[in-house]
């Protein structure tokens, strides 16, 4: 009777322990982001006026084991108007590059994530009125993309008149945790990076070894971000 009482137990030890190294390792867990703390309406920086829409973004996954996006999209709805920012440029200023893919871990990645329109002829502008901006990525091993977040943001009349009068005007909405709301506001929108002019347009300024660096790892992509 002791015996079989043993045996019991370790059976049991055993199959909670794999069942927790399976919630541990072998889970892949949810996709998730935290609240983004800024999003950007506005150019791009570049020469010409390309619309668009910047995040500030935290993602993380809910199990140790993680998930690969390989790519992310942004669509915003104002009424019965939808438009889709496809082309998805990361990091920052020095250090943009076109989206390739990212591994996302339990300990989450913070990351700039820039979303411009394809250049075929799409255009776009910021009118007055209520937007819901909703956050999508493309995961491995997933047949539809996962809506990771829906935003919703307010322009006002004045906002949209300065953003459709002003080449350098962007506007901001900045996260207020105690309030629960974006506040928006204008501001100048951030000096041309130097990529805009490696890719397209008029003959380029000589390149710094950074811009360089910056050119080189956008090369695969015919979008910019500032």
């Amino acid at each position: 009777m002791l015996d079989v009482l043993s045996l019991g137990v370790a059976a049991l030890s055993v199959g909670i322990s794999g069942g927790t190294a399976w919630l541990t390792l072998g889970r892949r867990g949810r996709l998730c982001c935290a609240q983004p703390p800024t999003v950007y309406f506005g150019p791009d920086g570049a020469r010409e006026r390309h619309p668009k829409v910047f995040i500030r973004l935290l993602l993380y996954c809910s199990a140790s084991r993680g998930q690969i996006i390989e790519g992310m999209f942004v669509r915003l709805r104002r009424g019965d108007s939808s438009q889709t920012f496809s082309v998805w440029v990361v990091g920052s200023k020095g250090d943009l590059h076109r989206g390739a893919g990212i591994p996302i871990r339990q300990e989450g990645t913070a990351l700039d994530h820039h979303f411009l329109l394809p250049r075929d002829g799409t255009t776009f502008q910021f009118l007055a009125g209520r937007y819901e901006l909703e956050l999508f990525a493309v995961v491995v091993g997933r047949d539809k993309p996962h809506r990771l977040k829906l935003v919703e943001l307010a322009v006002t009349d004045a906002q949209a008149e300065r953003l459709r009068d002003s080449k350098s005007a962007g506007l901001y909405f900045d996260w207020s945790p105690e309030t629960g709301r974006y506040h928006g506001h204008i501001d100048a929108a951030r000096p041309p990076d130097p990529l805009p002019f490696l890719l397209s347009g008029p003959e380029p300024r000589p390149s710094l070894p950074d811009e360089a660096t910056t050119a080189q790892a956008a090369s695969d992509g015919r979008d910019s971000a500032r």
